[in-house]
């Protein structure tokens, strides 16, 4: 009886702790029907109740409504929404006027694919969540520059921001983040086609901190924004797959950025050899590069980028890179040791 005491109070409770820190929340949940000593050993662990997984689930909005009345979520700091169905501002009304509290703690926050919300739920669901600091809306449609109007007024800490696919977002929304945001850490404007230089511009005059920037498939943009990109000191991670505007002269200032790690320059058409070598003189510590589609580079480029970056460089693809005509698998591994991935695009 003593034994099964200690194993109660003492020996249940640390195993649930560990246990409980690897699993899903679907098991985690199904765990608190095992036994009531489990059920109250669980929620005297605040920490395994701070995040909402309901990512591509159907009534994703219902379950959110109703976990949030629940007490154990009271201090929920990341929720997923992610292509979750039936996610409509409706039930975004229906969190902040039931169980808005809960959301005061809300640091992530993930709407990526969820295409019934405007910017009434942008409205709706930043106004309760303060100490917001990630914003994920990929691929809505319905979002404008009224919703991101909404997002710097209620939240003032975001250092991470997903607008990609947000087609109808211009480039007030990118002044708006600019003046604002100016901690900002990550930045996802994919596709949102009706942005210009002057929206980026902004940006890379005020957000000095960017770590990230992903401007895939933007052909609108021109070297005059790409130069201001060498402003960055911390970047690391740099997508211009498409940008059709690049040149050898905005390359050569992204290669100011001494600490960029992964560089994708698929489809980026004006680039030559010039280009590419002066982000091999540059950027030392790059680890991965695309040069997919370009067939102004050729051998000399990789000669020189072996001669800086054979130390660090572990995924390079030159596929359709006709002008290299040294691009087999032994070749590349004479050149570059440390490789592991030979193609990023199939």
């Amino acid at each position: 009886m003593a034994a099964e005491t200690i194993w109660n109070r003492e020996t249940l409770p640390k195993v649930m702790k560990i246990v409980s820190t690897r699993l899903q929340q679907r098991d985690l949940i199904t765990l608190l029907l095992v036994s009531p000593s489990i059920h109250r050993t669980l929620l005297s662990h605040p920490s395994l109740w701070l995040v909402l997984d309901f990512h591509e689930m159907s009534n994703a909005g219902d379950r959110l409504v109703s976990a949030l009345s629940l007490p154990r979520y009271r201090n929920v700091k990341h929720i997923n929404l992610e292509f979750g169905q039936d996610i409509e501002d409706k039930q975004l009304e229906n969190v902040k006027s039931k169980c808005g509290d809960s959301l005061l703690d809300l640091e992530i926050l993930n709407l990526n694919g969820c295409q019934r919300i405007s910017d009434k739920g942008i409205e709706v669901v930043t106004n309760t969540c303060p100490k917001l600091k990630v914003f994920s809306i990929y691929w809505n449609v319905r979002v404008t520059d009224v919703g991101m109007t909404h997002l710097v007024k209620n939240c003032r800490f975001v250092v991470d921001l997903n607008l990609s696919g947000c087609k109808n977002i211009t480039d007030k929304s990118l002044h708006l983040v600019a003046d604002n945001y100016q901690e900002l850490e990550s930045l996802n404007i994919t596709r949102c086609i009706k942005m210009t230089d002057s929206g980026l511009q902004r940006i890379l005059l005020n957000c000095s901190s960017l770590q990230t920037l992903n401007f895939y498939a933007l052909s609108t943009l021109t070297d005059e924004a790409y130069k201001m990109i060498s402003r960055l000191p911390h970047l690391r991670f740099l997508d211009l797959c498409g940008a059709q505007n690049l040149t050898d002269d905005g390359l050569s200032c992204i290669a100011m950025c001494k600490n960029l790690v992964s560089l994708n320059l698929t489809w980026c058409v004006q680039v030559s050899d010039v280009g590419v070598i002066a982000i091999a003189q540059g950027c030392r510590s790059l680890e991965l590069l695309s040069l997919f589609g370009i067939l102004g580079v050729s051998d000399r480029c990789l000669e020189v980028l072996s001669s800086f970056c054979s130390n660090t460089l572990t995924t390079l693809d030159v596929n359709g890179c006709i002008n290299i005509k040294d691009r087999s698998r032994d070749q590349l591994l004479k050149l570059f040791p440390n490789l592991m991935c030979f193609k990023v695009h199939s």
